[in-house]
């Protein structure tokens, strides 16, 4: 009598895939709302008062610049650890994904060297509380993705990972890449 062979390979799950893609999607249209509420009250405030930043007040550009220009390097060391955990690296893997934290956490400090210049309340007007709440959620954004990175970390380097968890870190920080690039133009550029 002879054996059966074995049957097809079960498909990959792709669960965290699925649910980063949602997440990311959640992420954009949040961000869309806050910014169309920003773009909403900027107009009426210019047609009533003719200004929407108050007087005084700087936004130190030069650190939202590097924040901007820094997710440059975060795409490129989130792609980096999906590259190395493809290829079973768990050395390039761990570096990529510690180096993708620093930077992030570079970002974080960025933002609250904004904070720390503008020197505005959260209650002084409009102005502050949509400055505060637009890049407020970025920053908890910011923050989510670090702590999904070094979960990210901790399940590629212990060999866990079956590089589904990698690409889902990817495509957070290649939508958190956009994001920032949203706020980046409608809060610290146009003002």
């Amino acid at each position: 009598m002879q054996a059966l062979t074995a049957g097809p390979a079960a498909a990959p799950r792709r669960q965290v895939i699925a649910g980063s893609v949602i997440a990311s999607m959640m992420m954009v249209m949040l961000t869309g709302g806050m910014l169309a509420v920003w773009s909403e009250q900027r107009t009426n405030f210019v047609e009533s008062d003719g200004t929407w930043l108050p007087d005084g007040v700087v936004i130190p550009e030069v650190a939202a610049n590097v924040a901007l220009i820094a997710f440059i390097a975060i795409c490129t060391f989130a792609q980096w650890a999906v590259w190395a955990v493809k290829r079973q690296d768990r050395g390039h893997a761990a570096l990529a994904l510690g180096v993708t934290a620093l930077v992030a956490v570079m970002v974080i400090n960025a933002q609250a060297f904004i904070y720390a210049q503008v020197g505005l309340g959260i209650a002084d007007g409009a102005y502050a509380t949509m400055f505060y709440a637009v890049t407020g959620m970025v920053t908890l954004l910011m923050i989510i993705g670090v702590a999904f990175t070094a979960v990210t970390a901790f399940r590629s380097i212990g060999g866990r990972s079956d590089n589904g968890i990698v690409v889902a870190h990817a495509i957070y920080w290649y939508t958190m890449a956009a994001i920032y690039s949203a706020v980046w133009f409608v809060v610290y550029i146009t003002k």
